[in-house]
């Protein structure tokens, strides 16, 4: 699977953006998606993770009450609302796909193996 990330860009504190991963080269509807962000000098840490069938979702503590997972399986896309935004936030993002047909929800990176470029995200005070 090919993932492609967008989405990203400059926004104050307290703003909002929209991330958008776009899936193609399978049945994007059967596998768990995540969204995982890694900041200079950090290492790649979770955000937030969607089932297969999108009943299920999970976030890390830090973005939890801010940030939104979804899914439209019909535009193979999976999304990535975050409101709230606050400098912490800054890091680059990227989208994150399991290859286990109709796996578990996950939320280590070595559960996911197809990953997108990144889109950078940056949060000023």
């Amino acid at each position: 699977v090919q993932l492609q990330a967008s989405g990203g860009g400059l926004v104050q504190a307290g703003g909002s953006l929209r991330l958008s991963c776009a899936a193609s080269g399978r049945t994007f509807g059967s596998y768990a998606m995540a969204w995982f962000r890694q900041a200079p000098g950090k290492e790649r840490e979770f955000v937030a993770a969607i089932s297969w069938s999108g009943a299920y979702t999970l976030y890390a503590d830090s973005v939890k009450g801010r940030f939104t997972i979804s899914r439209d399986n019909a535009k193979d896309t999976v999304y990535l609302q975050m409101n709230s935004l606050k400098p912490e936030d800054t890091a680059a993002y990227y989208c994150a796909s399991r290859n286990e047909f109709r796996g578990a929800i996950a939320t280590m990176v070595d559960d996911f193996s197809s990953w997108g470029q990144g889109t950078l995200v940056t949060v000023s005070s």
